[in-house]
């Protein structure tokens, strides 16, 4: 279970919302949307433990997170809504790097549940944006963390690509697994809440 309580936030001497928050168990998808600038990525940044809140709490298990951040990260995936690829490797290498980061054997095969081992030879800069994508998300599925944190994830996915994305996260639900996504998009996702930033706006 995760939760956030009296949550606010500000960034570049504005704050961005206050006083939010919510509960999600677990199998739930919460999808957050708004206006541009409500605070969307930001709130997705404070569910990963990257920046503190001004105020309030975030909860896992009935602990806060700030306690233990490295667990936390170890916990989650947060894919932000640029892609964090060096663009000089190969889709090989980015996926062993990532593995290793995880604490996994880089040599280790990786499912490709994004459709993206074909360009696994392929220099990260020759890749489309759409196959940028495909590579980011294929971190979810580098190991069993409960907790996914998506920032705009179909930016540039075609519509296989969108289907793939659906199918990681329902089989993500069906394990107990935690999906918190910000996005313009309708992802077309059965049975979520919604948190609307636009309301929290200060």
């Amino acid at each position: 279970m995760l939760s956030a309580e009296n949550l606010s936030c500000r960034r570049g001497g504005r704050t961005l919302f206050r006083d939010l928050g919510f509960t999600v168990e677990a199998g739930g998808f919460v999808l957050v949307t708004g206006i541009n600038g409500s605070g969307k990525s930001s709130l997705l940044r404070l569910l990963a433990g990257l920046i503190a809140p001004l105020a309030g709490v975030i909860l896992w298990q009935e602990a806060q997170i700030a306690e233990d951040l490295a667990a936390h990260r170890g916990r989650s995936h947060y894919i932000g809504h640029l892609d964090a690829l060096k663009p000089h490797v190969t889709v090989h290498e980015m996926l062993g790097y990532w593995k290793a980061l995880r604490g996994g054997d880089k040599q280790e095969m990786i499912p490709d549940a994004f459709a993206i081992a074909k360009f696994k030879d392929h220099p990260i800069r020759l890749l489309s944006a759409g196959q940028k994508r495909r590579l980011s998300l294929t971190r979810l599925v580098l190991d069993a963390a409960p907790l996914w944190l998506l920032d705009e994830p179909t930016t540039a996915l075609d519509r296989e690509g969108q289907t793939l994305l659906r199918l990681q996260i329902q089989q993500h639900r069906a394990r107990g697994g935690i999906v918190i996504a910000a996005s313009h998009d309708d992802l077309q996702i059965p049975d979520i809440q919604t948190l609307d930033m636009t309301v929290a706006l200060s």
